[in-house]
């Protein structure tokens, strides 16, 4: 059995020529840092795109308003998004307290974890094999890959990168713990010796950081089956197989499986959570509902689509859509090489154990979302393999290192390897810049995917929202409907559709297709919600109410529909029913920016000026370019003789909107001059 020596050796990169500083690990962890600053450095560019963002966090009134105790609460309770990451949540709601409102903060901090990720990739690599310079390689490879843009570039997968740094974290002490001297014999322990984990702290840190990565997203379920992983190699925890698996001491097994239980236990409750949430959410089988024969045959496709775009990374998109049926060719294609692997895997491992070790890392952390369960539209994503592609670089570096080896002996070989890796990380570096071009915003990202993949109706409805928000709603209009045409049941480009013909001014089509989008879910809340919108707008009120009320009946906590529910109130002169609206509708989402504004209007009309201030600025927070928010602050300020107060909200909401001639008149009256 051949097993990589836990001290470097030769092979691995480390000889007498080699400099000094460069095998020091402070080195290749600022190295690292440095690299992956420059690959993503076009990130700190891009904005937000139309495709979740808004649901995380340009449009999260509860992220919007930074960091609270009721927002703490929320982010506990909430399966918004059909998930459930609270650590995720409050990450962004830090960002949007410190860093303000805009893309730039939230994405220099998904970089920031990206690079600390490839840090700690190297050291967990570095303890766990003595392999200083193939390490580093692997973590090269993680940190600059351009599959990895997804991860990185994308506000909404901030649940990728924080998993990953605490399920790293978990990783590094876990192989601390499993170094040490009573873990190494712990397999010979006695029953009461068996509790010997939890006398370690750095066992208890593994399972405290495991459970902050389950915390921040539920992908790091299979965690467990990785750490089993790590006991075989490289840590040599289990006996070798021999000719019979008969012969693998089953006691020695027994015994770091019972270690696992506790992480195994953390999985279970986060798989039931997890698919609790989503199933609510609507996420599993809502605009593709499979056949079991079809999402094996999609599992296996993936797997093999995946491992040709880590050796060819192109033609990549942020949505893949289901073909639901697939060419007899392409399956026998893809369950014939991962078989193949798989047997490889397993008849090499034994003798190259990082061969098993990588295969099943990859093989086994993408088994959640590999579509046996089918979740969403898609076939596969990018970013899914942001940790399972970590098995696959170890097992390419490590067995680059078992051919080269008897090459390696003289300085001209390593100078070679050396520069074909390097030109293989500068590769990888020059994709991720490439990639990220398409990340700028909605649009280019939307319009990327529609050229390389066929009838991506997500994708068309991903570009009619970022059209939509450009102030393009002819254009939007004719995206939403391509993506209808392409999937008649896709109830959600239905609603968007409506609510862009209402912001074209068409509510006669607007209503149409909010009542289509009903006829095929009625319990949708948000088309009730809307529809009631446009009924209002057309003056049918009694109609209007009653869609509002169907969404509450079908979302009690629909704070938006009694936000509206508020507004007819209040345009029928029921102010006291208005402010009672209000209010629940602030309880039930204390961030709600319109109601807090429309509260502020109801408490101005009975002289309730203190209050309807603190609404305003509540408001103004929660949308600081509202200019009306501003206007009616500035009001309320002036009567409550807090001038100069009133005079810096007045100014704002004319720098928002200059054309404003209340305002004007308001300032004149406080004796500002134009």
């Amino acid at each position: 059995m051949r097993i990589l020596p836990t001290k470097p050796s030769a092979a691995e990169g480390h000889d007498r020529n080699a400099p000094a500083i460069a095998s020091r690990p402070w080195f290749v962890c600022a190295l690292l840092v440095v690299a992956t600053l420059v690959a993503y450095g076009r990130v700190a560019q891009c904005g937000f795109v139309s495709y979740d963002d808004n649901l995380y966090f340009r449009e999260n009134g509860w992220v919007q308003i930074g960091l609270t105790l009721e927002g703490l609460k929320w982010a506990f309770t909430t399966g918004h998004a059909a998930n459930w990451h609270p650590l995720t949540w409050l990450s962004l709601m830090l960002d949007r307290e410190f860093l303000g409102a805009g893309a730039s903060g939230p994405h220099m901090v998904n970089l920031l974890f990206h690079a600390a990720n490839g840090v700690l990739l190297f050291l967990l690599l570095r303890r766990a094999t003595g392999a200083h310079w193939w390490s580093a390689v692997v973590a090269g490879l993680f940190a600059l890959h351009p599959l990895h843009v997804e991860s990185v570039a994308w506000i909404a997968e901030r649940k990728d990168v924080l998993s990953a740094f605490f399920g790293l974290l978990a990783l590094v002490f876990y192989v601390r713990y499993a170094q040490s001297p009573a873990a190494r014999t712990k397999q010979h322990a006695t029953g009461q010796e068996r509790l010997a984990p939890w006398r370690s702290a750095a066992y208890r840190w593994a399972l405290y950081f495991f459970a902050l990565g389950l915390l921040s997203k539920p992908m790091l379920v299979t965690w467990p089956f990785v750490l089993l992983l790590l006991d075989w190699w490289p840590l040599a925890r289990m006996p070798a197989f021999s000719r019979s698996v008969a012969e693998v001491s089953a006691s020695s097994i027994q015994s770091l499986i019972r270690e696992k239980l506790a992480f195994i236990a953390l999985s279970f409750l986060s798989c039931v959570v997890t698919f609790v949430v989503q199933q609510r959410g609507g996420a599993i089988g809502t605009l593709v509902d499979l056949p079991l024969v079809a999402r094996v045959e999609n599992a296996f496709v993936a797997y093999a689509r995946y491992l040709v775009q880590t050796f060819w990374p192109f033609d990549l998109a942020v949505i893949y859509p289901h073909p639901e049926h697939r060419p007899w060719t392409t399956v026998a294609w893809a369950v014939s090489l991962i078989l193949g692997l798989t047997a490889l895997a397993v008849w090499r491992g034994r003798e190259r154990r990082f061969l098993a070790t990588g295969w099943f890392w990859f093989v086994g952390m993408l088994v959640p979302v590999i579509g046996l369960v089918q979740i969403g539209a898609q076939a596969m994503a990018d970013r899914y393999t942001y940790l399972p592609l970590i098995g696959v670089f170890i097992g390419f570096v490590w067995g680059a290192n078992e051919i080269t080896a008897r090459w390696l002996a003289t300085r001209r070989a390593k100078i070679l390897v050396g520069a074909a890796t390097g030109l293989v990380l500068l590769a990888c570096v020059a994709r991720t810049d490439d990639q990220l071009r398409y990340w700028q915003n909605g649009e280019t990202l939307a319009r990327h995917a529609l050229v390389i993949t066929e009838n991506n109706y997500v994708a068309h409805d991903v570009l009619g929202t970022a059209l939509l928000d450009n102030g393009k709603p002819a254009e939007a209009i004719e995206s939403y409907r391509r993506a209808i045409q392409l999937k008649p049941a896709f109830i959600q480009a239905r609603n968007n559709l409506g609510l862009a013909l209402s912001r074209a001014g068409q509510l006669a089509d607007a209503e149409q297709s909010f009542r289509e989008a009903l006829r095929i879910n009625p319990a949708f809340a948000d088309a009730h919600n809307n529809l009631g919108s446009v009924l209002a707008a057309l003056g049918r009120d009694d109609e209007a109410e009653a869609c509002f009320r169907r969404a509450l009946q079908h979302n009690p906590r629909y704070a938006e529909a009694l936000n509206n529910l508020g507004r007819l109130a209040a345009r029928r002169g029921q102010n006291a029913e208005a402010i009672a609206c209000y209010r629940r509708a602030l309880r039930l989402h204390p961030a709600l920016a319109d109601a807090a504004f429309n509260l502020g209007n109801a408490l101005a009309r009975q002289g309730l000026l203190a209050e309807a201030a603190r609404n305003y600025r509540l408001a103004v927070r929660l949308q600081p370019a509202d200019a009306e928010a501003h206007r009616n602050l500035g009001w309320t300020l002036a009567r409550l003789g807090r001038r100069q107060e009133a005079i810096a909200h007045f100014t704002e909401a004319l720098r928002l909107k200059p054309d404003d001639s209340a305002t004007r008149q308001q300032l004149r009256a406080l004796g500002v001059k134009d």
